[in-house]
């Protein structure tokens, strides 16, 4: 698959990336897939694994600031 921005190829790879849950709550999702592109760096997470981020954003505990979970788990 070829990156949108710069036209290279995306790289299968794994990355920890945050995402905002509420205006109090950040949780951290480690050594998620993505398509990664090694030029621009730009990347794209498959829908697949998208799905099992929303689910695990949907478990994510409301009243902590911070969470880290792995992808995997």
């Amino acid at each position: 698959m070829k990156c949108h921005l710069c036209g290279a190829e995306l790289q299968a790879h794994k990355t920890d990336l945050p995402f905002k849950v509420s205006d109090h709550s950040i949780v951290i999702i480690k050594a998620l897939p993505v398509l990664q592109c090694g030029n621009c760096h730009e990347y794209l997470i498959e829908d697949s694994a998208m799905q099992k981020v929303d689910c695990i954003l949907e478990k994510a505990g409301s009243e902590a600031e911070l969470e880290v979970v792995n992808f995997a788990a």
